[in-house]
């Protein structure tokens, strides 16, 4: 077990200084465009959702149990999130054909953006990097209509991150319009 630890200690001081909570940096600020593509392979760049709120929840890896109940969250509150005019979007380095399946099994009802490579993980500052494996670290941006940034959520708790972020982005529509 000791073995185990110490092994663990040193990947992460291989994989680079941990980031400090820098949320309130990206408030304000002009959402960084991308352009991916979803699990049926349908393309969306971030100016489709220009005139709606928009939620880009990045998360670590599909079918694993926190990226699974967070997912679950968002699809079991998309019709409270459609009525109030917000569109989910999820986004990780997985494929486009990872994504298909895990949308498949979870019957999600919102595009499931591919990064492969990490380009948006990275331009949101959300990439990580451990030895030789990338992933974009469980983080959310709440889009307002114009395309800015209205709220970076970088502690996320998977089971209640869904219920909050509606709550937040109902409350920001009444104060924004």
């Amino acid at each position: 077990m000791k073995l185990w630890c110490l092994s663990l200690l040193a990947l992460l001081a291989l994989s680079g200084p941990v980031q400090a909570d820098n949320a309130d940096a990206w408030i304000g600020r002009s959402a960084p465009d991308f352009h991916r593509l979803d699990q049926f392979g349908n393309a969306h760049d971030l100016r489709d959702f220009r005139g709606q709120w928009l939620v880009l929840y990045f998360y670590p890896k599909d079918r694993t149990p926190g990226c699974t109940q967070e997912a679950e969250g968002f699809r079991d509150l998309y019709p409270l999130f459609k009525s109030h005019h917000i569109q989910v979007l999820g986004i990780s380095v997985n494929t486009q054909s990872s994504h298909a399946e895990f949308a498949h099994a979870l019957q999600l009802p919102f595009p499931i953006l591919a990064d492969p490579h990490g380009d948006t993980a990275h331009e949101y500052g959300v990439l990580h990097h451990i030895i030789l494996t990338s992933y974009a670290a469980r983080q959310t941006f709440l889009i307002d209509p114009s395309g800015k940034i209205r709220r970076h959520y970088t502690q996320v708790d998977p089971a209640t991150h869904p219920g909050q972020v509606l709550r937040d982005a109902v409350s920001l529509q009444k104060t924004h319009d």
